[in-house]
C-alpha cells in the first residue's frame, strides 16, 4: 500500500477549517509525509500585494501554530485563480494528495462549490474534500468501485486497487467500518423485456446470473485487497460488500447516506479513463449528491489540461 509522501492543504476561508487542518496533520504523520499549507489570493494592485501576502501568511501561521511541535509544515501564499494555482503547484512540487475543506455552498444543497469541482475534474493527484466540522476519527468509510466483470482490464484493476487501498488505510487508521460498493446493471435486461416474447422467468434467471457475475467480481477485489494488506489487517477491517442494482449515479450517494458514510473514496473517471475526459458523467452525478467528505482518485495515465505556465 503506497503511502502519501507530499501533501498539500489548501486554505478555505469560507468555512471553519480547524478540523480539516487537524485531519491533514494526522494524515501527514500517519504517512510520514511532508505537509505544505497554502492560500491563494486574487491579484491585487501591486502597491498592496506585499502587505496582502504578509497578512495571509500570518493567518496561515496562526492556523498551523498548534501543530508546530508535531511536524514541520511549510506555508506559502500564491496569487491567481485558486484551482489553477493549486494544480500548478501540484505539477511543480509533485504533491501526491490535495486536501481542502469543502466550500459548503448552499446552491441547490450541493456540498462542493465551483473551486472544489474544478479540482475534482482537473487535479492530477487525489483530492480529499472535507465536510467540516471534520471528525477526528471516521466511523464509516465507503469505497465505490466500477468494473466490467467480463473484461479484465489492467488499468481498471489498478484503479480499483488504489481506491480500495486508500479506503482500507483510512479505515484501519480510524478503526472504521469499511464498505465495498459496486452498483451493477444486468446486461441486455431492458432489451429482453422490450422484446416481448421472452418469459419473465427467463429474464429473472438472466438477471440472477448477471448478479452472481458482478458479485464474484467484487469478491475478487476483496480477496486481492486481503492479499495486499495481509490477513490480519483484512480480518480487522472485516469489510462488508454491497451490490445495489441500478445506475451508480442514482444509487451510490443514497447508499452512502443510509450507511452513515463519513467518507466516500471513489474514482472521478470511470473504467479506462478515456483520453481527454476530465470527469465521468456518472462520477459527477454522484459528487453532486454526496453530503459527506470525499477522496477522489484519478485513473492511471490521467493528464491534467492545466499547464504549469499558461
Amino acid at each position: 500500500m503506497k503511502p502519501f509522501k507530499n501533501i498539500l492543504y489548501v486554505a478555505e476561508e469560507t468555512v471553519d477549517q480547524v478540523s480539516a487542518v487537524a485531519r491533514s496533520v494526522s494524515m501527514a504523520e500517519n504517512n510520514q509525509a511532508g505537509l505544505t499549507v497554502i492560500d491563494v489570493i486574487p491579484p491585487v494592485v501591486d502597491a498592496h500585494l506585499s502587505d496582502t501576502v504578509n497578512y495571509h501568511k500570518q493567518k496561515l501561521e496562526s492556523l498551523i501554530e498548534p501543530y508546530r511541535n508535531r511536524l514541520k509544515i511549510q506555508i506559502d501564499v500564491l496569487v491567481g485563480t485558486i484551482f489553477l494555482e493549486v494544480i500548478r503547484s501540484v505539477l511543480r512540487n509533485e504533491y501526491d494528495l490535495v486536501v481542502k475543506a469543502a466550500e459548503n455552498t448552499d446552491f441547490m444543497k450541493r456540498l462542493f462549490g465551483s473551486v472544489d469541482m474544478h479540482l475534482l475534474r482537473k487535479c492530477p493527484c487525489p483530492v480529499w474534500l472535507i465536510k467540516t466540522p471534520e471528525k477526528s476519527n471516521y466511523n464509516h468509510v465507503l469505497a465505490a468501485v466500477d468494473f466490467d466483470p467480463l473484461q479484465a482490464v489492467a488499468s481498471e484493476q489498478a484503479f480499483n486497487n488504489e481506491i480500495l487501498d486508500r479506503a482500507a488505510a483510512i479505515a484501519l487508521s480510524d478503526t472504521a467500518f469499511l464498505y465495498l460498493v459496486h452498483a451493477w446493471e444486468a446486461f441486455a435486461e431492458k432489451s429482453m423485456i422490450a422484446h416481448g416474447d421472452i418469459s419473465s422467468e427467463s429474464v429473472a434467471a438472466h438477471v440472477q446470473k448477471q448478479q452472481l457475475i458482478h458479485q464474484k467480481g467484487l469478491y475478487r477485489l476483496g480477496e486481492a485487497l486481503r492479499d495486499r494488506i495481509g490477513t490480519n489487517a483484512y480480518n480487522k477491517l472485516s469489510p462488508s460488500f454491497h451490490l445495489p442494482k441500478g445506475p451508480a449515479k442514482k444509487l451510490i450517494a443514497p447508499l452512502a447516506e443510509r450507511l452513515g458514510a463519513d467518507l466516500v473514496v471513489m474514482g472521478t473517471v470511470a473504467r479506462t479513463g478515456i483520453s481527454g475526459l476530465i470527469i465521468g458523467n456518472t462520477a459527477e452525478a454522484i459528487l453532486d449528491q454526496l453530503t459527506c467528505s470525499v477522496l477522489a482518485i484519478k485513473p492511471p495515465g490521467f493528464k491534467t489540461p492545466v499547464k504549469v505556465d499558461s
